[in-house]
């Protein structure tokens, strides 16, 4: 019988599902003193960047609200040219000076109809996942991990395992096809995609405890996309790592979460899921740290009254690419 090839993935996958349940520990080691922090740093996380980018659900309400205007510009509009034929309809016939010859000539009428009206202009919305295609755009070389190592090594049931992490640059070139397979950009873009429709985040950046897992480098040349759950991420460990470690992780420019207090009940779903422990239940209401909110858009999806709303009328997508850019290079 062939004996099957043993990779380095197969040691490191394995030797992570055994640690993964002491990811907190770690992380809160960092905390404890500035030696251990810069050890830890230098281990798993040196020259690392990373942005939290919210679901496409998230900003279901920013589509709303388009929508809405839309309708609302269509229905004044009609009102007003239905008035309008109406008044010309009332008239008397308008004298009209025809040519020398008396010959009947058409005749054009242009008119400006004014609207004594104040709404909202619709505008091309750019979705979180737009910002991710357009990178993913970008990449010469592109591999879907088969499954999330996350999900796997916690033995997920709430969010599909087989959507796993999406990774690009050269160095992707080092991983084996035994726990990944090389895309397209039309294939990523689906898995994306897929990924929305499952209710997953996504964590974009370069990640050097991915460099380490699946024994590649240059850290330069790998960028990662994580498509996230709630749950199981490894990055629920944000709270427990130390400020200089959680200064590397970025809100996408421009976002902003908020809280109707007439619709929340308090019943502090959004401050059992947050990332970065940005939600406080006080006085039955979910009050958001922004400082500490990274927008991943969790708290948006999972309401179940619709109290929190995720926005980002500003957003500066043109700073995401650069600095992406700055962190990893996936063009070569």
């Amino acid at each position: 019988m062939k004996k099957k090839k043993i990779v380095f993935e197969d040691l490191s996958t394995s030797l992570v599902k055994h640690i993964f349940g002491f990811r907190f520990k770690t992380a809160k080691l960092t905390r404890q003193s500035n030696i251990l922090n810069r050890i830890i740093t230098r281990i798993l996380f040196e020259k690392d960047g990373v942005f939290f980018i919210p679901n496409d659900d998230s900003v279901a309400n920013i589509i709303k609200k388009i929508e809405e205007s839309e309708e609302d510009v269509d229905k004044l509009t009609q009102e007003v040219i239905n008035n309008k034929n109406k008044n010309s309809n009332e008239k008397d016939n308008i004298n009209i000076n025809n040519n020398d010859n008396n010959e009947d000539m058409p005749i054009t009428v242009n008119e400006t109809i004014e609207i004594n009206e104040k709404f909202d202009t619709p505008q091309e919305i750019v979705f979180p996942s737009d910002i991710i295609k357009q990178i993913i755009r970008k990449a010469n070389h592109i591999v879907i991990m088969n499954k999330c190592l996350c999900r796997s090594s916690a033995d997920c049931k709430d969010y599909p395992q087989d959507l796993g992490c999406i990774f690009m640059g050269n160095a992707t070139k080092k991983i084996s096809r035994k726990y990944c397979r090389e895309a397209t950009v039309e294939d990523a873009i689906e898995h994306i995609d897929k990924c929305n429709n499952a209710g997953l985040v996504h964590i974009m950046g370069r990640n050097k405890i991915d460099e380490l897992w699946l024994n590649v480098s240059p850290g330069e040349e790998l960028l990662t996309l994580c498509n996230c759950c709630p749950c199981c991420c490894l990055w629920r460990v944000y709270p427990n790592l130390s400020d200089s470690l959680q200064n590397n992780f970025f809100k996408l420019p421009g976002i902003e979460v908020y809280t109707n207090y007439e619709k929340c009940v308090g019943c502090g779903i959004c401050a059992n899921i947050c990332f970065t422990e940005a939600i406080e239940i006080v006085d039955k209401k979910a009050v958001i740290d922004t400082e500490k909110c990274k927008g991943c858009g969790q708290c948006s999806n999972k309401c179940p009254k619709n109290a929190i709303t995720i926005d980002y009328q500003n957003l500066n997508v043109v700073d995401v690419f650069d600095k992406i850019d700055s962190l990893v290079n996936i063009e070569n």
